[in-house]
């Protein structure tokens, strides 16, 4: 048995979650989540908390116990709080842009760059430099803010490019001339 798997999921306060045959729905204050649980996991929905458990006792039943239950857990902490990550840019003439659902990036390359924002993404800039990527569901709040990230990753000579907040960009030692 998983130990993620073990943990029940506690519902707070202006949740609300309803189970319909093998899908999960879960609505909150930011939004409205669902999704289809993987064959082999039963959730039950008590006073208060959710609890998942498995009914295949096979490696892959048992996997997919804890996956369940964070992704259940992702769901109503998605649409109570929301997830956020956070990138920078870091070059010269470096800059981002933002309208209606386009984010216009001009990272040193002959034309802007023009990335188009997924419906149920906010993003906000800060001092043209500083993007910050929230919504309520995880996966894709992640895979946004990598898919901005791999249009300039930072390179190790000089650091420029996007980075996420926090990250250390190990540098490297240009070339010498020798005398």
């Amino acid at each position: 048995m998983s130990r993620i798997g073990k943990k029940p999921v506690i519902i707070p306060q202006g949740v609300k979650i309803s189970r319909d045959k093998s899908t999960v729905k879960v609505q909150g204050p930011k939004g409205i989540m669902s999704m289809e649980m993987p064959h082999g996991v039963e959730v039950t929905i008590s006073d208060g908390t959710i609890e998942v458990k498995t009914s295949a006792e096979t490696r892959k039943g048992k996997a997919y116990h804890g996956l369940a239950r964070t992704l259940i857990a992702n769901m109503v902490m998605g649409v109570t709080v929301g997830f956020q990550k956070g990138l920078e840019l870091s070059g010269i003439g470096y800059r981002a842009e933002k309208s209606d659902d386009t984010l216009r990036l001009v990272l040193g390359f002959s034309s802007p760059l023009e990335y188009r924002i997924p419906k149920g993404i906010d993003v906000k800039i800060d001092k043209q430099i500083n993007i910050m990527v929230s919504g309520i569901d995880k996966q894709l709040v992640g895979r946004v803010a990598a898919e901005i990230r791999d249009l300039k990753k930072p390179e190790p000579y000089k650091g420029k490019g996007i980075r996420y907040v926090g990250e250390k960009v190990r540098r490297k030692v240009g070339k010498s001339v020798g005398a």
